[in-house]
Order: C-alpha cells, then structure tokens, then sequence
C-alpha cells in the first residue's frame, strides 16, 4: 500500500510540473523540483491540455451570457493564450520564420531561436488565430464546447509523439529537457489522457463518432507530415516545432467537425 501511495504521488507530482511548464498556473510547494522529472512529465502534456480546455471552455459560456457567439470564441481563444503564456502560438510564429526564411538547416536553427519575430511568423500567427477563431464561431455552441475539450488534448497528444518517435535537433534549448527519448509506456498514458474526453463526449452523445474519427484522422495525417517535414529540413524537432504542430493540429481538428457539421454527419 506504502508503494502505491508513493507511486501515485510521484505521478501526481510529474502532473504538476507539466502543468508549470506548459501554463502559468502555480502549484503546490510540495511538488519540489527535479530536471529528471521534467522528462517523464511529458506523458502528461495533454493532460494539461484537457486543464486549457476546461478554462477556455467556461471563460466561452460565461461571455455567452453577454455577447454573440463571435465574440465570446476570441475571448476564450486570448484566455487560452494567456493560460500558457503563448508558449505555443511563439513556437508556430518561430517555426514559420525559421521554415520560411531559412535555406539552410543552420539557417533555420537559427532564425528560430531569434526572440524577434519575422514577416513570416506574423502572417502565419495572424492567420492562424483567425482561421481558428472563423472555424469555432461557425460551430454550435454545444460543438465548440466539445471540440475544445477534445482538440486541446489531442493536440498535445500529436506534439507529444514528435518526443515519441525523433531526435531533439538541437544539443541544447529550453525543450531539451523534454525530448530525453519518451518511452513507449509514457506514450501510451499520454494517449490514454488525450483520448479519456473523446470518449466521454462519445458516450454521452455530444460528439458524432464519424465527425470524431474524420477530424482525429486529419490531424494525425497533418502531424505525419509536420513531423516529415522536420526531420527533411532540420533533422529532427525543437521546442518551436512541438508549439507548431500543437496549434496547427488544433486548428486542422476544428475544421474537421466544421466540415462535418456542414455536410450533416
């Protein structure tokens, strides 16, 4: 029993320094801090994102009180934002500026890692943001609710299997201690986190299950390629390269159910 208890506080505290290092929610001094444990908490980054989710979800039916749909998606959507500190949304301006401007892998490496951002990273984050804003306005209101709960962790889940299946590109960042090589065990608790809403949302009716096996599909394929991508131009990923496949993922799963809505399935 001892060994179970430990145990569980372990995962527990691995739960929290996700939940550190992926938003700007504090957590409880209890938790300490080990470098080591920042890798095997990468099984929880979705996780954190069903937690993003539940935020953006009630910060949307709150403005529904007050305001029209529109509005209420870019207030959720900026409340999301500020949750992680647009750790993501930084990752796909970067990527966009490195992939876009750079010849070269060392170029690329390069541009990236510049904080400032570029005529690239501008037009690709401005675009983004409002296709993802067009895309969840166009939605029911019952429907964006449940796609937030389901993108966000899936999301997560696709930028978690770049740590799964490649090499860090860099010998060093602020991602590195995350791409320790996560096992196909850490994986496997990451998909279930990620999957646990879907299938809630399945039972319970909110979701249709072709709407959810289409857009889930779409989004798979997308990180395929990103991921196919990386590997050709750099060689493997960076921590802007997980922001990036996180967003663009979110958005592709969106337009997914959108689709579907839109041709009654």
């Amino acid at each position: 029993m001892r060994r179970l208890l430990d145990c569980c506080r372990h995962q527990c505290r691995l739960f929290f320094i996700a939940l550190q290092f992926f938003t700007r929610l504090p957590i409880p001094r209890w938790v300490g801090f080990e470098e080591d444990w920042l890798r095997h908490a990468a099984r929880y980054f979705p996780l954190t994102g069903i937690v993003v989710a539940a935020a953006s979800a009630a910060l949307y039916a709150l403005a529904m009180l007050l305001w029209p749909p529109v509005v209420a998606i870019v207030l959720a959507t900026l409340g999301g934002i500020w949750l992680t500190g647009a750790l993501h949304e930084d990752g796909f301006a970067d990527m966009c500026d490195g992939f876009g401007g750079g010849a070269t892998r060392e170029r690329v490496l390069d541009i990236m890692r510049d904080s400032h951002i570029g005529a690239y990273g501008a037009i690709g984050i401005v675009g983004l943001l409002a296709l993802k804003c067009v895309t969840l306005s166009s939605l029911p209101p019952g429907t964006v609710i449940a796609a937030l709960f389901v993108a966000h962790p899936l999301s997560r889940l696709a930028a978690a299997a770049l740590i799964w299946r490649l090499d860090y590109a860099r010998p060093s960042g602020k991602a590195r201690a995350l791409a320790q090589q996560m096992s196909s065990a850490e994986f496997a608790i990451a998909t279930v986190s990620a999957t646990l809403p879907a299938a809630l949302l399945l039972i319970t009716g909110h979701l249709a299950w072709p709407a959810l096996l289409g857009s889930a599909l779409a989004a798979g394929l997308v990180t395929a390629w990103l991921g196919r991508k990386f590997v050709n131009r750099i060689g493997g990923y960076t921590g802007d390269c997980l922001g990036a496949v996180q967003q663009v993922t979110e958005v592709v799963f969106y337009l997914g159910l959108l689709a579907s809505v839109q041709h009654g399935h």
